[in-house]
């Protein structure tokens, strides 16, 4: 059984062990099977565009943002890419560019600039959001209070961290000696960093290292970038 988080912990260890034992088991149960039934509503179309890691664009022209995930930003505005952020839309675009897919919306959600929020399949029943997890082109956030495939989520980022895949192959930048968590915004922190130190006494969970929070399905700060 995989450790979880109360509200009364302070701090949490994992043993390699379990990491090495979720692969065997996510290897055997897990990768090789399909995704359950899509639900009725979800959407056939074509993906005419892909814009990055974790967003693209329909024949139709609507914008679908990968629904529980986030993948690293590209080079914009001036500003280079975040490591591994041109190969995680290279891949995506390897994916789905030019293809027929299934659109399911996480109900009827948008993003603040008007994307839709789905999970995607490809018609052979490729989970989208799930490969570029488990290829370690993006990692897992959780903003939404319920995500049907959470779980399988979780397990494919578990896999990633202890094969050390695509962002997970690089070394922590200036690593901390224990991160602060946020159990509402499912965000952990630096110790001292302004957003952190605002999480409520209720919701505070302190990590011993950088990859117990990622483990459990915490997103990094985009402030303090632990």
């Amino acid at each position: 059984m995989f450790p979880s988080v109360s509200k009364k912990t302070w701090h949490i260890r994992i043993p390699i062990i379990v990491c090495l034992a979720a692969v065997s088991v996510i290897g055997l149960f897990i990768f090789q099977s399909r995704p359950p039934l899509l639900k009725a509503s979800a959407k056939r179309a074509r993906v005419r565009w892909v814009s990055d890691g974790d967003t693209i664009v329909l024949a139709d022209g609507e914008r679908v943002r990968y629904v529980g995930i986030n993948a690293p930003e590209i080079g914009h505005d001036g500003l280079p890419s975040e490591p591994y952020g041109d190969e995680a839309k290279v891949f995506n675009r390897n994916l789905v560019l030019g293809r027929w897919v299934n659109i399911e919306s996480a109900d009827n959600q948008r993003d603040q600039y008007g994307r839709v929020l789905a999970y995607v399949f490809l018609e052979d029943g490729t989970f989208v959001n799930g490969e570029l997890v488990r290829s370690g082109y993006a990692h897992l956030l959780r903003r939404q209070s319920k995500l049907r495939y959470w779980k399988r989520l979780l397990e494919l980022q578990r896999q990633a961290l202890c094969e050390k895949r695509g962002i997970w192959s690089l070394a922590a930048v200036d690593p901390e000696n224990n991160y602060l968590g946020n159990q509402n915004s499912w965000v952990f922190h630096r110790p001292d960093c302004p957003f952190g130190l605002k999480t409520a006494p209720r919701n505070r969970v302190r990590f011993g290292d950088r990859h117990q929070p990622l483990y459990l399905g915490y997103s990094p700060c985009r402030g303090c970038r632990p």
